[in-house]
């Protein structure tokens, strides 16, 4: 071969190593992503009366726009106030496809006494385009609502899921067997190396020990300990509100635990402990409830919600 043939091919091969995207080994870095995750169940029914004008949806989709949300999850929804969330998330131009950004899933379904008339239930949006949707059935707690587990891969990275769900408040039994089957997906998800995120209403606190095979053995403090999980909630790791336990969530008669104050946190973001880039590369916070909704019987001093929005952020590998 001549000696400018060599070259030529030499040359050749350098400027395409040179063009190819270096990996992650190459280039000594691995690559992140951070995801915001913005939480609310809404009693869409029970404070808002199943219309979609009260001032919930508008307050939620400024939310949600304010706070950089990448996904967001609604519990207690109506099927007419998920169609206004689809309306104006897309006229604020927050999803990257306005035609492929949202699920819903109903755990009541149309005439049974609620949203007047209409299914009630979860959904999720994604600012990406999103893949096929898992919906899940839970097991059944013998009541009129039949409830899920409503899940989605993005498209362009199927091993990045976001889910929601509503554990039952029918019996503690009922409660156990929901948050067993929720389990065992997210679970094997996170096992097959997923990054699998799940927002939702559990109906539990973080300190029950039905949540211990859900948080990691390494979260252990002194009202959160006796882990087995494999998964960090995102607001676990707030130091100055309660460590392992966080924010309060659901405005009710029922109260936290003692060092945490005298309302109780039941809405909860979930992350594979093992996905995170850093050990303490997440955080969350819990929002005061709006009163900036119509004033109604059942809500007089016009609350938006019995549940306060949480947002969280994780960055992940």
């Amino acid at each position: 071969m001549g000696r400018f043939r060599r070259m030529r091919m030499v040359f050749a091969g350098a400027l395409c190593a040179a063009l190819l995207p270096a990996t992650a080994a190459q280039a000594g870095t691995t690559s992140t992503t951070t995801y915001t995750v913005w939480q609310w169940n809404v009693a869409g029914q029970k404070l808002n009366a199943g219309s979609p004008t009260t001032g919930m949806v508008r307050g939620a989709v400024g939310s949600i726009v304010n706070r950089g949300a990448d996904f967001a999850a609604f519990n207690e929804l109506c099927a007419s106030q998920w169609r206004e969330l689809v309306t104006q998330l897309r006229a604020a131009n927050w999803p990257a496809d306005p035609n492929n950004f949202g699920r819903f899933e109903p755990s009541r379904a149309a005439g049974t006494g609620v949203c007047n008339g209409e299914e009630f239930g979860n959904a999720i949006f994604s600012k990406r385009p999103l893949g096929t949707a898992d919906r899940i059935k839970l097991p059944d707690d013998g009541t009129a609502e039949k409830r899920n587990m409503l899940c989605a891969p993005l498209l362009a990275d199927p091993a990045t899921r976001f889910c929601t769900t509503h554990i039952t408040v029918a019996s503690d039994a009922d409660k156990l067997k929901q948050l067993a089957a929720v389990q065992t997906r997210i679970d094997a998800w996170a096992r097959s190396g997923q990054t699998v995120m799940i927002a939702g209403d559990f109906n539990v606190q973080p300190h029950y020990p039905s949540l211990n095979t859900f948080y990691s053995a390494t979260l252990n403090t002194s009202v959160n300990g006796g882990n087995t999980g494999l998964f960090r909630e995102l607001d676990d790791n707030d130091s100055a509100h309660c460590p392992g336990y966080g924010e309060w969530t659901a405005d009710d008669a029922t109260v936290g635990p003692s060092p945490c104050g005298t309302m109780r946190k039941i809405d909860l973001i979930f992350v594979p402990e093992a996905a995170l880039a850093a050990p303490n590369s997440y955080s969350a916070d819990s929002l005061a409830i709006s009163t900036d909704c119509a004033r109604t019987k059942a809500s007089p001093d016009g609350r938006c919600s019995d549940h306060r929005i949480l947002v969280g952020t994780a960055t992940v590998k």
